[in-house]
């Protein structure tokens, strides 16, 4: 038999007191102050609202301030648009701070960096030389990094800190923006991890699959060793990549699980401009699923890489 429904009434409807309520946001915990056109970074910083992403960013600068503190590893896991953004000085002074005390790329990152450093400059537009075969071929780059990573093979050097000296000994004329020969010269770990057949000096004649192979396999082991020092309030970034670098880590975390070491009680966080599936599973969610802590914070990383920068650096600073 077919029902007939008539609207509800809502006479007879219970309702209570808005200040009875608890709520998630108010004025006196979560507002933003209003802005100050003679604020300092300071001012600026304390004045952000306390919820949503400014919350986020809080509280991974919290964490990287109290690993400072204790001691504890602060790693950088990089894609190569972080590089092409500009940021290596940014970079580079977390890392002569003895802020940022690692460093894991991919091969890309090594490509932009090594070009910066030796022409000032990086990041041709593809669109315009694929057509033509041009793409990729440059001389500098292809025969220069490959010589560089035969030379680091001889002397037992990883993929990272091959290149890295080879721009500090043949004396680019911008090795100063190098984050690789930072990474060096400040004597931190870097290290790469290369899918072969995606960066552009695998194109070129001097290639050889075993070095390349063999270098970024003992960054691999380099990186694991870093991982296994991460528990008890180290931290792990992951900035701008969606695949690579989310994969080593989470391979890394496995081994140092399975060879005995207790990693847990540390804090992860994606920096990206859109928050994708491995970064979040890899990264975020997995690794901090004990006594962890992940964070999502999207955005540009020209924004917001500085931004966490320079808030780190002024909350050492305030509680000196």
């Amino acid at each position: 038999m077919k029902k007939t429904y008539f609207p509800i009434s809502l006479e007879k409807i219970s309702t209570y007191s808005l200040t009875s309520r608890d709520n998630k946001v108010n004025v006196d915990e979560h507002f933003a102050a209003p802005p100050n056109a003679d604020a300092s970074f300071a001012e600026f910083w304390h004045s952000l609202p306390d919820l949503l992403g400014a919350e986020s960013l809080r509280g991974v600068v919290k964490a990287i301030v109290n690993a400072k503190k204790k001691n504890r590893p602060v790693v950088l896991a990089m894609g190569g648009h972080v590089i092409k953004c500009g940021l290596q000085p940014v970079l580079k002074k977390l890392i002569e701070s003895g802020i940022i005390t690692a460093v894991a790329t991919n091969g890309s990152v090594t490509i932009h960096d090594y070009e910066v450093s030796l022409a000032g400059a990086t990041s041709e537009d593809v669109g315009a030389v694929l057509q033509s075969g041009d793409f990729g071929f440059s001389r500098e780059t292809g025969q220069g990094m490959n010589a560089a990573l035969a030379d680091g093979r001889t002397k037992g050097w990883g993929f990272g800190e091959s290149i890295g000296r080879a721009i500090i000994e043949n004396d680019h004329p911008y090795k100063k923006f190098s984050l690789l020969a930072c990474c060096v010269e400040n004597e931190i770990p870097i290290t790469v991890h290369v899918a072969v057949g995606t960066d552009i000096i695998h194109q070129h004649p001097q290639a050889d699959g075993a070095t390349i192979g063999e270098l970024s396999m003992q960054d691999f082991r380099l990186l694991s060793s870093v991982v296994a020092d991460l528990g008890d309030g180290g931290v792990w970034l992951n900035v701008g990549s969606a695949v690579l670098l989310p994969e080593v880590f989470l391979k890394a975390l496995s081994i140092v699980q399975n060879l005995g070491h207790k990693v847990d009680d540390f804090t992860t966080a994606n920096f990206d401009m859109i928050q994708h599936y491995r970064p979040l599973q890899n990264v975020v969610k997995r690794p901090t699923s004990g006594q962890g802590r992940g964070y999502t914070i999207t955005g540009h990383h020209e924004i917001n890489i500085p931004l966490l920068a320079h808030a780190v650096l002024n909350e050492l600073r305030e509680s000196e």
